[in-house]
């Protein structure tokens, strides 16, 4: 029987061959790595990754999909939404690889799973996934363009990045009305050891009110902590680099 993508998982299937084939040496998935796909559909990039590796571990929350997958028998099926997974449980052995997670991500939900990526990034060698053009040109954007915000900060901060496909509407069942890109996304070895909730909420802030100085936004919330270092906001949250985020949140947990 023929699934019907539904709209409430934000469904739009992959079908095109060669991009399919891109993504996949794109990943470039080698026998016996620990990889985890979310998402995995109607299986496009599913069969051709558990080709290449002997086994793979799916997350799907459509009952109809998951039981489907569970009759292949190289996939570890998950049931779930993913932003319930705890991914610690996923690769339990004591000398287990890091895992390698890959996805074509549901639009509406991609920036809280991203997020919910970002607790587990110590257990992950690499990310490769298929989202909405306009959120990967927002995930590798540089300061004083307009897509650079909270999701380039926080991201950046994390992981070396790059957009490495771009997959065009046709590409999918339904299409979607947005072009789709896959990113790569490799942890960095040794990021600064800021606490991920303060430096988060200082990046809300001030991107509240992206168009005005920081004085008004950032500079009101620094006084209200009592800060007393030093910090320029007389700049717009956009014009201020990921590095001098990241060594505020460093002096304001001192402070």
């Amino acid at each position: 029987m023929k699934h019907i993508a539904r709209k409430r998982f934000g469904q739009h299937f992959l079908t095109d061959g060669g991009i399919i084939d891109a993504i996949v040496d794109a990943i470039d998935p080698k026998p016996g790595q620990a990889m985890v796909e979310i998402g995995p559909g109607l299986a496009a990039l599913t069969q051709p990754l558990v080709e290449r590796l002997g086994i793979l571990t799916v997350i799907e929350l459509d009952r109809d999909l998951a039981l489907r997958l569970r009759a292949h028998g190289q996939l570890r099926v998950i049931e779930s939404d993913v932003l319930k997974v705890d991914f610690t449980l996923i690769n339990k052995e004591p000398d287990a690889l890091k895992l390698r997670v890959v996805g074509n991500l549901p639009y509406n939900i991609s920036t809280p799973i991203l997020f919910h990526l970002l607790q587990y990034v110590d257990l992950i060698e690499d990310q490769h996934f298929m989202l909405q053009k306009e959120v990967i040109d927002r995930m590798v954007a540089r300061p004083a363009t307009a897509a650079y915000g909270r999701l380039s900060v926080m991201l950046q901060w994390r992981y070396a990045m790059d957009n490495v496909l771009l997959v065009p509407p046709e590409s999918f069942e339904p299409p979607p009305r947005v072009d789709s890109a896959v990113v790569r996304m490799v942890p960095r070895d040794n990021p600064a050891a800021v606490d991920v909730a303060l430096l988060s909420e200082l990046v809300q802030v001030a991107f509240s009110q992206r168009r005005k100085l920081l004085r008004h936004t950032l500079g009101q919330w620094l006084q209200a902590r009592n800060f007393a270092g030093e910090f320029d906001v007389q700049r717009r949250a956009e014009e201020v680099p990921v590095d001098d985020y990241i060594a505020l949140a460093l002096a304001v947990a001192r402070a």
